[in-house]
């Protein structure tokens, strides 16, 4: 086999796996690259020669910065890493694919036999290396994953091996490939921002006005936004006669929802909010929205880009959540952690922060996933996991619900879950 039809088929699995994070029309950038045989399957890839066109690379603001390999040619990698991170804005998300040095001797020995390309390596970096030299430079390290078992294609075979065996426990510590993926530490925002805070409501009346009465002022001009989803009792009236009231103190907009369920009403809310900052605070009040602010600290200070409540840390009030149903949620947050290469303890806490931009960039690429998460919470996070954003999870002490019952059915919403861990595993994990 020619060393051309190496690097095809090996290119043409990586920009399988960058499609995933690298959407066509986000913005991206690679760095010195020694070939051209990625730009070539990734058509929307830009390449600069790097520190001689630095002063474009601060121009352009590129969504993406992908480093295929220059490490292992970098004389100095630390102020490589530094000399970047000052040209970078805070969102540049940074694509970095190095080899596992298990692959050391094999890499050799391909190059010896004319199988590849000679070329001078002199790093070979283990993950831990990677990841010390990032935070020493001012990055956070998002998501690392290991791919490619087989580099050369074999039919049937090196299918197999690259999309079901790699991602699975201990053949993935086998590959070949890391793809790490970080964020330069720059803090977002220089402002104080302003918080929508979208609060979906079916059946709560006796929350409405404790929700409003206990939000804590965040930002300079924070608004609240109910959206009322086909109650049985009167909490439309109920939240119609607390912006009445409480409308002179604080902005509070109120809509009807049109469709079902708790994502349709969160994406409604969300398109009504008009400010920096979106959150989404359930209307049971089992979080508490005394605990806003940290989740506003959060975001504002750079820790995260899209913030999750975690419930299970914390020490819970008596039936607050039953057994089954922790049962059921920590299962699938091991089974998310695997499916979406970040960790998860608490995927279906309804508090989940995240600013107004990024929503709007999940929002354009949601078909990627399809439109069948009926409660919002996956739909924000597997975009957010795609787009490479800093997930973070705050603690939060969760509270027995004092009015009305739980709107969600163990069964029915537990298959559901499990069509929605499929779609994850299919669409990030196996690709």
């Amino acid at each position: 086999m020619t060393v051309k039809k190496v690097k095809q088929y090996y290119y043409h699995l990586m920009a399988r796996y960058l499609a995933v994070k690298i959407r066509p029309q986000d913005h991206a950038v690679e760095v010195n690259p020694q070939n051209d045989y990625l730009g070539n399957f990734l058509k929307h890839l830009m390449t600069i020669a790097y520190p001689e066109e630095a002063q474009t690379l601060a121009g352009l603001s590129p969504d993406y910065l992908v480093l295929n390999g220059n490490l292992h040619i970098e004389r100095d990698i630390h102020s490589f890493f530094t000399s970047l991170r000052g040209r970078l804005k805070s969102a540049t998300c940074l694509v970095i694919i190095y080899y596992s040095s298990l692959w050391k001797p094999i890499l050799m020995t391909a190059a010896r036999f004319g199988m590849r390309n000679r070329i001078p390596e002199i790093n070979w970096i283990t993950t831990g290396d990677m990841i010390n030299f990032l935070e020493l430079t001012g990055y956070e390290v998002i998501s690392d994953e290991t791919r490619v078992l087989m580099p050369i294609y074999i039919p049937f075979l090196s299918n197999f091996l690259n999309r079901w065996l790699a991602p699975l426990p201990l053949f993935n510590s086998l590959c070949m490939v890391h793809i790490m993926t970080a964020k330069p530490a720059i803090p977002v925002f220089f402002e104080p921002p302003s918080v929508s805070v979208v609060i979906p409501a079916r059946n709560e009346a006796g929350n409405i006005e404790d929700a409003v009465k206990l939000i804590p002022r965040m930002g300079p001009a924070d608004e609240i936004i109910f959206v009322e989803g086909g109650s049985s009792d009167n909490t439309w009236e109920t939240i119609c006669d607390i912006r009445d009231r409480y409308g002179k103190d604080q902005h509070i907009i109120i809509a009807k929802q049109e469709g079902r369920g708790k994502g349709d009403a969160v994406r409604k809310g969300f398109a009504l909010a008009s400010k920096e900052i979106l959150m989404i605070l359930d209307a049971d009040l089992t979080v508490p929205p005394e605990t806003l602010p940290q989740f506003y600290q959060a975001l504002v200070e750079g820790k995260g880009e899209f913030i999750n409540g975690s419930r299970l840390v914390y020490p819970m009030e008596n039936r607050s959540m039953r057994f089954l149903n922790m049962i059921g949620n920590k299962f699938f947050a091991i089974a998310f952690t695997f499916a979406l290469n970040q960790s998860f303890k608490d995927t279906l806490c309804g508090t989940k922060v995240l600013t107004r931009d990024n929503y709007l960039k999940i929002a354009a690429h949601r078909d990627y996933f399809g439109e069948f998460d009926p409660f919002g919470d996956f739909d924000l996070i597997f975009g957010a996991v795609r787009m490479g954003l800093k997930v973070r999870e705050l603690p939060i002490a969760y509270r027995e619900r004092t009015y009305g019952d739980t709107n969600i059915s163990r069964w029915r919403h537990g298959w559901l879950l499990i069509k929605m861990l499929y779609c994850s595993i299919i669409k990030i994990k196996f690709i």
